[in-house]
């Protein structure tokens, strides 16, 4: 007769080794849809990364004379010590003006195909000029940025080493290419890539469940690649437009780059990464809770009711996807001097 304790041995033993036939059954089921973040900072167009450009895109991205009135930084929509952007509704901008949409997260936004809600940048470097130009945002131009950049012996130092053997290395251009280099640095690898890489143990059970229902619901079929979106453009409200609270009928979305009418309403599908840190959420910040922007995606995009439970358990996969933020220190910049621009426009 086989002794009790055996047998518990065995049916546990069992079970175990069911478990990992799952674990590694849904691991190969995110590889195909799902890709790990790279160990090391990914290549740009046209643009080499260097040690001595990282440091000036750096300075750029906290440098608050790069706008008009010398207030706003890039790191004041997109700050890094909460998610890489601002958890405002809207941001706040030039004479604390409110903008019309909700600031993506800077995090891992070198993976996207293009940047903006509606995709009118192809990159991260086009992507730095749009918010320095806009009278809503830092309202500068150009010509004062590069101005600005000229009036401090230390910056021209500093972009002279970032591109050797230009004739005019001060350039708006060089300026974006230098933010763009910096931004390619944060990347913020988390426990769902340790998954994807073979450690199944980086997933608990609820992560788990909540990935299986967040690929059987759908939801991999517009976030997914290496940043679990950032890489399409949907309609808001594919089976079902919600209410006019969630989506304003006054912006519609990639229809203001193409002019085409098929394109009213549609966006970018948000990259997921860091989704937990970044409330509140979709183009017009008006949800802050994770779980509704979850319930209210499964029955506008997918025409799917995810329940209570369901949506709890897709939010605690959401967190797995939540990463190491790298090691930031505050730039000592450049002092002004008297040819410095002035700061200009309403602050009040």
């Amino acid at each position: 007769m086989t002794h009790p304790l055996k047998v518990l041995l065995g049916t546990l033993s069992a079970l175990a080794l069911a478990q990992g036939a799952a674990a590694s059954e849904l691991r190969e089921r995110a590889q195909e849809l799902f890709s790990p973040l790279p160990s090391t900072i990914p290549a740009l167009n046209d643009n080499m990364i260097t040690e001595e450009k990282i440091d000036l895109g750096k300075a750029l991205f906290f440098d608050p004379r790069m706008s008009a009135s010398g207030v706003f930084s890039c790191n004041s929509c997109h700050n890094l010590a909460t998610g890489g952007d601002d958890n405002m509704e809207t941001s706040i901008g030039h004479a604390w003006q409110k903008g019309p949409r909700n600031s993506p997260t800077v995090l891992n936004a070198v993976f996207n195909e293009a940047q903006f809600w509606d995709g009118r940048a192809a990159d991260l470097a086009e992507q730095a000029k749009g918010p320095v130009q806009a009278g809503v945002e830092m309202a500068n131009t150009p010509d004062n940025v590069v101005a600005t950049l000229m009036s401090m012996p230390q910056y021209i130092d500093w972009f002279t080493a970032s591109f050797p053997g230009e004739e005019n290395p001060v350039s708006f251009d060089n300026f974006a290419k230098a933010i763009e280099a910096y931004e390619a640095t944060l990347i913020t690898p988390a426990p769902f890539d340790a998954f994807l890489n073979g450690d199944e143990a980086a997933l608990n059970e609820d992560q788990k469940t909540g990935l299986a229902l967040f690929m059987d619901k759908g939801c991999s079929s517009c976030h997914n690649g290496i940043n679990l979106g950032g890489n399409g453009y949907y309609p808001f409200g594919l089976i079902e437009k919600p209410g006019a609270d969630v989506l304003p009928p006054d912006d519609r979305g990639r229809f203001a780059v193409t002019e085409t009418a098929d394109d009213s309403y549609v966006f970018r599908a948000a990259p997921l990464r860091n989704i937990d840190q970044t409330a509140p959420y979709f183009h017009s910040g008006k949800v802050w809770d994770l779980k509704v922007a979850v319930q209210i995606m499964g029955t506008s995009q997918l025409g799917e009711e995810i329940n209570d439970a369901e949506a709890d358990q897709i939010v605690a996969f959401l967190g797995a996807l939540t990463g190491k933020m790298p090691d930031v220190t505050y730039p000592v910049l450049p002092a002004e001097t008297l040819k410095t621009p002035r700061p200009t426009g309403e602050v009040k």
